[in-house]
C-alpha cells in the first residue's frame, strides 16, 4: 500500500495545513474519513475553523461539492430534490437537490427540524435518495461533513442516536496555541487561505486509494480487539446505550485507513486504539446519574482503553 496511499495521504494533508494551522490530528482523522467511505461530524464551539476545514476538503479534492446551511424552516424537499410536472411531456421529472455532489457539506446540521434531519438517513447509509417512490443513486464517492456548535442550545435540535449513528467519526479541533493562533493572523491579512486552495487529487486518484485501503489486511486478534472493545461499552455501568456494531465496523475501516496512511499493509491494534474516541464516543449515550456527575462518553471510553488487554503478537499476514 506504501506507493498508493503514503503518498495521497501526505499530499492531500500537507494541501489542508496550508488553510489549517497546528490540527494535524484533526486534519488527519478526516482524511481517515475519506478514505473509509465514511461520514464526519466536525463538533466544536463556534469559531474554531470547523466550515473551513470542510471547505478546504473539498477544494482539495476533484469533486463535485454542494453546501447547505440548515435552518429551522428547511423542508426535506430542500434536501433531496423534488418531482415536478413537465407540461410539454405531460410527466414528472425529478428535479435532483443539493445532496447529490460527491462531497457535501452540512453546515449546522442541528438548527434543521427532526423531519429535515431525517432526510439525510437514507442518504448516508444507502447513497440513494428515494423521491415519490422513485429510487435515484447518488454520485461515487459520496461524503457528508457535518458541523455543529455543541454549546448553542437555543433554535437547535439534538441529532438523534440513529442520525449519530451513521457518521464514522466526530472530530473535534479544539482552540489554536497562541503561537499558531499569531499565524493565523498573518495568513489571513489580505486573503483567506482557503480562497488559494487548489485541487490536489482527483476522483481517479481518490477512488483507487478508497479501494487499496480495503484489501489492507486485519488479523483476527485485532479484530477481536474492537469488539471487545465495542462491547464494553454496552455492558458499562455508567452507559445507557453502548456503540452498535457500526461502531465495531468503524474500528475495521479506520484502523485500515490508519494503517494505510502510515504505509504499512496491515493493522496493528495501536491503530484501534488512536480511532476508538472518534469512532465509538458518539455512539455512547452515557446513564442519566453518571451525566450528573458530568461524566462523558470520551472519558468511558478512555477508561475501557486503559483497561482492556492489549493483544500481542505479529500482525502481519502470513506468507
Amino acid at each position: 500500500m506504501k506507493p498508493i496511499i503514503k503518498p495521497f495521504g501526505e499530499k492531500l494533508i500537507s494541501n489542508l495545513e496550508k488553510v489549517i494551522v497546528g490540527k494535524r490530528a484533526s486534519i488527519e482523522m478526516i482524511v481517515v474519513g475519506l478514505l473509509s467511505q465514511g461520514h464526519i461530524l466536525i463538533e466544536d464551539v463556534p469559531g474554531v475553523g470547523k466550515t473551513v476545514l470542510a471547505r478546504s476538503l473539498a477544494k482539495s479534492l476533484g469533486c463535485s461539492f454542494n453546501r447547505l446551511q440548515f435552518t429551522p424552516d428547511m423542508l426535506p424537499s430542500d434536501v433531496t430534490g423534488v418531482s415536478i410536472y413537465n407540461q410539454n411531456s405531460k410527466e414528472f421529472e425529478f428535479r435532483p437537490g443539493p445532496i447529490f455532489a460527491q462531497v457535501v457539506l452540512v453546515d449546522e446540521i442541528n438548527r434543521a427540524t427532526p423531519k429535515t434531519q431525517a432526510a439525510l438517513l437514507e442518504a448516508m447509509e444507502e447513497r440513494q435518495v428515494t423521491v415519490d417512490g422513485a429510487t435515484h443513486p447518488l454520485p461515487r464517492p459520496f461524503m457528508v461533513l457535518a458541523t455543529q456548535n455543541p454549546i448553542e442550545y437555543e433554535g437547535t435540535f439534538p441529532l438523534p442516536e440513529a442520525q449519530l449513528d451513521r457518521f464514522l467519526l466526530r472530530v473535534r479541533m479544539g482552540y489554536p496555541s497562541p503561537a499558531d493562533e499569531v499565524d493565523i493572523l498573518g495568513r489571513q491579512q489580505v486573503q483567506h487561505p482557503v480562497e488559494m486552495l487548489k485541487a490536489v487529487i482527483d476522483v481517479e486518484e481518490l477512488l483507487e486509494a478508497i479501494n487499496a485501503v480495503k484489501h489492507i489486511y486485519v488479523s483476527e486478534p485485532v479484530k477481536r480487539y474492537a469488539v471487545d472493545m465495542v462491547n464494553r461499552t454496552r455492558q458499562h455501568e455508567d452507559v445507557y446505550l453502548g456503540a452498535s456494531p457500526r461502531g465495531s465496523l468503524g474500528l475495521f475501516r479506520t484502523g485500515q485507513a490508519l494503517a494505510a496512511l502510515e504505509g504499512r499493509s496491515f493493522v496493528l491494534p495501536d491503530d484501534v486504539k488512536k480511532a476508538a474516541i472518534p469512532v465509538l464516543a458518539h455512539r455512547v449515550i452515557v446513564g442519566p446519574a453518571a451525566r450528573l456527575r458530568e461524566l462523558t462518553a470520551e472519558r468511558i471510553v478512555q477508561e475501557i482503553l486503559d483497561s482492556l488487554p492489549v493483544p500481542g503478537g505479529d500482525f502481519a499476514p502470513r506468507g
